[in-house]
Protein backbone atom coordinates (compact mmCIF):
# COMPACT_ATOMS: atom_id res chain seq x y z
CA UNK A 1 0.00 0.00 0.00
CA UNK A 2 1.32 3.44 -0.97
CA UNK A 3 1.32 5.94 1.90
CA UNK A 4 0.67 9.52 0.73
CA UNK A 5 3.15 12.00 2.22
CA UNK A 6 2.73 15.76 1.81
CA UNK A 7 4.88 18.78 2.59
CA UNK A 8 2.94 20.90 5.09
CA UNK A 9 3.14 24.20 6.91
CA UNK A 10 1.46 25.82 9.88
CA UNK A 11 -2.00 25.08 8.47
CA UNK A 12 -1.48 21.41 9.43
CA UNK A 13 -0.33 22.10 13.00
CA UNK A 14 -3.32 20.42 14.65
CA UNK A 15 -2.92 17.20 12.64
CA UNK A 16 0.85 17.08 13.11
CA UNK A 17 0.52 17.74 16.85
CA UNK A 18 -2.05 14.95 17.22
CA UNK A 19 0.26 12.45 15.51
CA UNK A 20 3.35 13.54 17.47
CA UNK A 21 1.52 13.44 20.81
CA UNK A 22 0.06 9.99 20.18
CA UNK A 23 3.34 8.56 18.85
CA UNK A 24 5.54 9.78 21.70
CA UNK A 25 2.97 8.96 24.42
CA UNK A 26 3.02 5.33 23.22
CA UNK A 27 6.79 5.02 23.67
CA UNK A 28 8.42 3.68 26.85
CA UNK A 29 8.73 6.12 29.73
CA UNK A 30 12.10 7.85 29.54
CA UNK A 31 14.15 9.81 32.06
CA UNK A 32 14.29 12.66 31.26
CA UNK A 33 10.96 12.59 29.40
CA UNK A 34 10.92 13.24 25.66
CA UNK A 35 10.68 16.94 24.83
CA UNK A 36 8.05 16.12 22.23
CA UNK A 37 5.51 15.49 24.98
CA UNK A 38 5.59 19.18 25.89
CA UNK A 39 4.70 20.35 22.37
CA UNK A 40 1.46 22.23 21.80
CA UNK A 41 -0.41 22.99 18.57
CA UNK A 42 0.98 26.51 18.85
CA UNK A 43 4.61 25.39 19.20
CA UNK A 44 4.20 22.96 16.31
CA UNK A 45 2.68 25.74 14.20
CA UNK A 46 5.67 27.99 14.89
CA UNK A 47 8.10 25.24 13.87
CA UNK A 48 6.13 24.46 10.71
CA UNK A 49 5.95 28.12 9.75
CA UNK A 50 9.76 28.36 9.89
CA UNK A 51 10.84 25.28 7.96
CA UNK A 52 7.82 23.09 7.24
CA UNK A 53 7.36 19.39 7.78
CA UNK A 54 5.79 16.25 6.40
CA UNK A 55 2.42 14.64 7.09
CA UNK A 56 1.61 11.06 6.06
CA UNK A 57 -1.92 9.75 5.83
CA UNK A 58 -3.53 6.31 5.79
CA UNK A 59 -7.09 6.04 4.50
CA UNK A 60 -7.26 9.83 4.60
CA UNK A 61 -6.35 10.07 8.29
CA UNK A 62 -3.12 11.60 9.70
CA UNK A 63 -0.74 8.71 10.45
CA UNK A 64 2.83 10.03 10.57
CA UNK A 65 4.63 13.32 10.80
CA UNK A 66 7.95 15.11 11.21
CA UNK A 67 9.38 18.61 11.38
CA UNK A 68 12.31 19.94 9.37
CA UNK A 69 15.08 21.81 11.19
CA UNK A 70 17.94 22.91 8.88
CA UNK A 71 21.35 23.58 10.47
CA UNK A 72 24.86 24.00 9.01
CA UNK A 73 24.10 22.48 5.63
CA UNK A 74 22.16 19.46 6.90
CA UNK A 75 18.51 19.05 7.83
CA UNK A 76 17.47 17.51 11.14
CA UNK A 77 14.26 15.49 11.33
CA UNK A 78 12.46 16.41 14.55
CA UNK A 79 9.36 14.96 16.19
CA UNK A 80 9.44 11.97 13.84
CA UNK A 81 6.50 9.81 14.82
CA UNK A 82 3.86 7.36 13.62
CA UNK A 83 0.46 7.07 15.26
CA UNK A 84 0.14 3.75 17.16
CA UNK A 85 -2.80 2.54 15.07
CA UNK A 86 -0.82 3.12 11.84
CA UNK A 87 2.37 1.32 12.81
CA UNK A 88 3.35 -1.59 10.59
CA UNK A 89 1.77 -0.01 7.51
CA UNK A 90 5.00 1.36 6.02
CA UNK A 91 4.37 4.91 7.20
CA UNK A 92 7.80 5.39 8.79
CA UNK A 93 9.61 4.23 5.67
CA UNK A 94 7.49 6.50 3.49
CA UNK A 95 8.34 9.46 5.71
CA UNK A 96 12.07 8.69 5.49
CA UNK A 97 11.94 8.43 1.71
CA UNK A 98 10.03 11.69 1.36
CA UNK A 99 12.40 13.45 3.79
CA UNK A 100 15.43 12.36 1.76
CA UNK A 101 13.82 13.65 -1.43
CA UNK A 102 13.01 17.00 0.17
CA UNK A 103 16.56 17.32 1.54
CA UNK A 104 18.05 16.58 -1.88
CA UNK A 105 15.81 19.17 -3.54
CA UNK A 106 16.88 21.68 -0.90
CA UNK A 107 20.56 21.13 -1.63
CA UNK A 108 21.40 19.76 1.82
CA UNK A 109 24.44 17.54 2.29
CA UNK A 110 22.65 15.09 4.56
CA UNK A 111 19.78 14.22 6.88
CA UNK A 112 20.38 13.90 10.63
CA UNK A 113 18.27 12.42 13.42
CA UNK A 114 18.58 12.14 17.19
CA UNK A 115 17.58 8.87 18.85
CA UNK A 116 17.49 8.11 22.56
CA UNK A 117 20.17 5.72 23.80
CA UNK A 118 17.50 3.80 25.73
CA UNK A 119 15.63 2.92 22.54
CA UNK A 120 17.78 0.40 20.63
CA UNK A 121 14.91 -0.54 18.32
CA UNK A 122 14.65 3.07 17.18
CA UNK A 123 18.40 3.22 16.54
CA UNK A 124 18.17 -0.05 14.60
CA UNK A 125 15.34 1.42 12.48
CA UNK A 126 17.51 4.33 11.39
CA UNK A 127 20.44 2.04 10.66
CA UNK A 128 18.24 -0.11 8.43
CA UNK A 129 17.44 3.03 6.46
CA UNK A 130 21.08 3.84 5.79
CA UNK A 131 21.81 6.12 8.73
CA UNK A 132 25.11 5.75 10.59
CA UNK A 133 26.07 6.98 14.04
CA UNK A 134 28.21 10.10 13.92
CA UNK A 135 28.40 11.00 17.61
CA UNK A 136 26.82 10.58 21.05
CA UNK A 137 25.82 13.22 23.55
CA UNK A 138 23.84 11.59 26.33
CA UNK A 139 21.04 10.73 26.26
CA UNK A 140 21.09 11.00 22.47
CA UNK A 141 22.68 9.12 19.59
CA UNK A 142 23.13 11.30 16.50
CA UNK A 143 22.80 9.45 13.20
CA UNK A 144 23.19 10.78 9.68
CA UNK A 145 22.66 9.73 6.13
CA UNK A 146 24.67 11.77 3.68
CA UNK A 147 23.22 12.52 0.28
CA UNK A 148 24.96 11.72 -3.02
CA UNK A 149 26.25 14.43 -5.30
CA UNK A 150 26.36 13.92 -9.07
CA UNK A 151 28.81 15.61 -11.41
CA UNK A 152 28.80 15.49 -15.22
CA UNK A 153 31.99 14.17 -16.88
CA UNK A 154 31.59 14.88 -20.60
CA UNK A 155 35.20 14.00 -21.43
CA UNK A 156 38.36 12.45 -20.03
CA UNK A 157 39.86 15.79 -18.98
CA UNK A 158 36.78 16.59 -16.91
CA UNK A 159 36.95 13.12 -15.35
CA UNK A 160 40.57 13.72 -14.31
CA UNK A 161 39.64 17.19 -13.08
CA UNK A 162 36.92 15.80 -10.82
CA UNK A 163 39.42 13.34 -9.36
CA UNK A 164 41.91 16.15 -8.76
CA UNK A 165 39.25 18.26 -7.04
CA UNK A 166 38.20 15.36 -4.84
CA UNK A 167 41.82 14.90 -3.75
CA UNK A 168 41.56 18.30 -2.09
CA UNK A 169 39.26 16.99 0.64
CA UNK A 170 41.09 13.70 1.22
CA UNK A 171 43.57 12.94 3.98
CA UNK A 172 45.65 10.02 5.22
CA UNK A 173 43.46 7.04 6.14
CA UNK A 174 40.64 7.89 3.74
CA UNK A 175 39.07 5.11 1.68
CA UNK A 176 37.51 5.61 -1.75
CA UNK A 177 35.58 2.76 -3.37
CA UNK A 178 35.29 3.20 -7.11
CA UNK A 179 32.74 1.33 -9.19
CA UNK A 180 31.49 1.45 -12.77
CA UNK A 181 31.32 -0.70 -15.86
CA UNK A 182 34.41 -1.79 -17.73
CA UNK A 183 35.76 1.22 -19.57
CA UNK A 184 33.68 3.66 -17.54
CA UNK A 185 36.70 5.75 -16.59
CA UNK A 186 37.70 4.49 -13.13
CA UNK A 187 41.44 4.63 -13.83
CA UNK A 188 41.07 8.02 -15.54
CA UNK A 189 39.37 9.33 -12.40
CA UNK A 190 42.13 7.85 -10.23
CA UNK A 191 44.76 9.55 -12.38
CA UNK A 192 43.14 12.83 -11.39
CA UNK A 193 43.25 11.81 -7.74
CA UNK A 194 46.93 11.04 -8.04
CA UNK A 195 47.63 14.38 -9.68
CA UNK A 196 45.68 16.21 -7.00
CA UNK A 197 47.51 14.37 -4.22
CA UNK A 198 50.87 15.01 -5.88
CA UNK A 199 52.11 11.42 -5.91
CA UNK A 200 54.94 9.79 -7.85
CA UNK A 201 54.52 7.54 -10.87
CA UNK A 202 51.98 7.13 -13.64
CA UNK A 203 48.64 5.91 -12.37
CA UNK A 204 47.59 2.97 -14.53
CA UNK A 205 45.20 0.10 -14.02
CA UNK A 206 46.59 -2.22 -11.30
CA UNK A 207 44.74 -5.25 -12.69
CA UNK A 208 47.78 -7.49 -13.09
CA UNK A 209 49.49 -6.47 -9.83
CA UNK A 210 46.26 -6.05 -7.81
CA UNK A 211 47.72 -3.12 -5.84
CA UNK A 212 50.21 -0.36 -6.51
CA UNK A 213 51.59 2.26 -4.09
CA UNK A 214 52.36 5.79 -5.30
CA UNK A 215 54.44 7.69 -2.70
CA UNK A 216 53.89 11.40 -2.19
CA UNK A 217 56.29 13.79 -3.91
CA UNK A 218 55.79 16.23 -1.03
CA UNK A 219 54.67 15.66 2.56
CA UNK A 220 51.18 14.40 1.76
CA UNK A 221 49.74 10.88 1.95
CA UNK A 222 50.66 8.15 -0.52
CA UNK A 223 48.07 6.78 -2.92
CA UNK A 224 47.31 3.06 -2.67
CA UNK A 225 45.56 1.99 -5.87
CA UNK A 226 43.85 -1.42 -5.64
CA UNK A 227 41.95 -3.46 -8.20
CA UNK A 228 39.55 -5.72 -6.29
CA UNK A 229 38.09 -7.40 -9.37
CA UNK A 230 39.95 -10.66 -8.72
CA UNK A 231 39.88 -10.50 -4.94
CA UNK A 232 37.66 -12.93 -3.07
CA UNK A 233 36.89 -10.66 -0.13
CA UNK A 234 38.13 -8.34 2.58
CA UNK A 235 40.56 -10.93 4.00
CA UNK A 236 42.49 -11.05 0.72
CA UNK A 237 42.57 -7.27 0.66
CA UNK A 238 43.98 -7.21 4.18
CA UNK A 239 46.64 -9.75 3.17
CA UNK A 240 48.10 -7.60 0.38
CA UNK A 241 51.83 -7.06 0.94
CA UNK A 242 51.90 -3.27 0.72
CA UNK A 243 54.91 -1.23 1.71
CA UNK A 244 52.81 1.46 3.37
CA UNK A 245 50.10 1.44 6.03
CA UNK A 246 46.58 2.14 4.85
CA UNK A 247 46.27 4.51 7.82
CA UNK A 248 49.01 6.64 6.27
CA UNK A 249 47.66 6.65 2.71
CA UNK A 250 44.60 7.46 0.64
CA UNK A 251 43.32 4.10 -0.59
CA UNK A 252 41.34 3.83 -3.82
CA UNK A 253 39.75 0.45 -4.52
CA UNK A 254 38.41 -0.12 -8.01
CA UNK A 255 35.55 -2.66 -8.06
CA UNK A 256 35.47 -2.08 -4.30
CA UNK A 257 31.73 -2.27 -3.74
CA UNK A 258 30.90 -5.30 -1.59
CA UNK A 259 34.59 -5.96 -0.89
CA UNK A 260 36.30 -2.93 0.64
CA UNK A 261 33.61 -1.64 3.02
CA UNK A 262 35.10 -3.62 5.91
CA UNK A 263 38.31 -1.60 5.74
CA UNK A 264 36.65 1.43 7.31
CA UNK A 265 33.28 2.67 8.52
CA UNK A 266 34.18 5.94 6.77
CA UNK A 267 34.52 6.02 3.01
CA UNK A 268 33.58 7.80 -0.17
CA UNK A 269 31.62 5.63 -2.57
CA UNK A 270 32.25 6.88 -6.11
CA UNK A 271 30.15 5.41 -8.90
CA UNK A 272 30.76 6.26 -12.55
CA UNK A 273 27.62 5.92 -14.64
CA UNK A 274 27.54 5.97 -18.42
CA UNK A 275 24.57 6.07 -20.77
CA UNK A 276 25.41 4.30 -24.01
CA UNK A 277 28.04 1.71 -23.15
CA UNK A 278 30.75 3.13 -25.41
CA UNK A 279 34.29 2.71 -24.11
CA UNK A 280 35.31 6.14 -25.37
CA UNK A 281 34.61 8.75 -22.69
CA UNK A 282 34.39 11.54 -25.27
CA UNK A 283 31.62 9.64 -27.12
CA UNK A 284 29.66 8.67 -24.02
CA UNK A 285 29.52 11.38 -21.33
CA UNK A 286 29.73 9.95 -17.85
CA UNK A 287 28.23 11.05 -14.57
CA UNK A 288 30.26 10.74 -11.39
CA UNK A 289 28.14 10.11 -8.29
CA UNK A 290 29.85 10.64 -4.93
CA UNK A 291 28.28 9.33 -1.70
CA UNK A 292 29.97 9.95 1.68
CA UNK A 293 29.51 7.23 4.31
CA UNK A 294 30.36 7.54 8.01
CA UNK A 295 31.08 10.25 10.61
CA UNK A 296 34.31 11.38 8.89
CA UNK A 297 32.30 13.47 6.45
CA UNK A 298 30.33 15.50 8.98
CA UNK A 299 30.84 19.13 8.05
CA UNK A 300 32.99 18.30 4.98
CA UNK A 301 31.96 20.09 1.80
CA UNK A 302 32.23 17.93 -1.31
CA UNK A 303 33.60 19.22 -4.58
Amino acid sequence: MVTPVSRVGAEAAAEVHAVVSAAFAARPVLDPPADALSETPESIARALSRHGGLLATVAGKPAGALLFAPSDGVVFLRRFGVAPEAQGAGVAGALVGAALEEAAKGGFSGVVVLAREELPDTIAFWRRHGFAEIRRHAPYVELARWLPRAYPAPDADTMRGLGSQLAGILRAGDLVTLTGQLGAGKTTFTQGLGAGLGVRGDVTSPTFVIARVHPSLADGPALVHVDAYRLGGIDELDDLDLDTSLDEAVTVVEWGEGVAEGLSEDRLEVRIVRATGSDAVDEDPRQVVVLPVGPRWRGVTLI
